[in-house]
């Protein structure tokens, strides 16, 4: 509940993906459950994929990284997401033909 004069929080949400080895696989996944974070993950490596993928809600980048943990956050990559209207896409694309 949000209180009179209190801040609001701009929430953003993240793509994370981890790459990992097979070897540190069980390792990294019992590590993502011990943080938590478990629920949000899906992974690719019953198909010959070692990554992990999770899209989170959070406050800044930092914050995303920290849903990963210490043994791969280094090679993590977060990603923050937009979601754009047409009008967005045409704008964006004429700015950068501009440059």
């Amino acid at each position: 509940m949000k209180h009179v004069g209190e801040r609001k929080t701009i929430v953003a949400r993240y793509l994370i993906e981890t790459p990992h080895t097979d070897e540190n696989c069980q390792r990294l996944v019992e590590e993502v459950y011990a943080i938590g974070f478990l629920h949000n993950f899906e992974w690719g490596c019953d198909s010959g994929v070692h990554s992990g993928w999770a899209i989170i809600e959070a406050e800044s980048e930092a914050e995303a990284r920290m849903a990963v943990p210490p043994l791969v956050r280094a090679s993590a990559r977060v990603v923050k997401l937009n979601k754009y209207g047409i009008e967005q896409i045409q704008a964006l694309h004429e700015t950068a033909r501009e440059i």
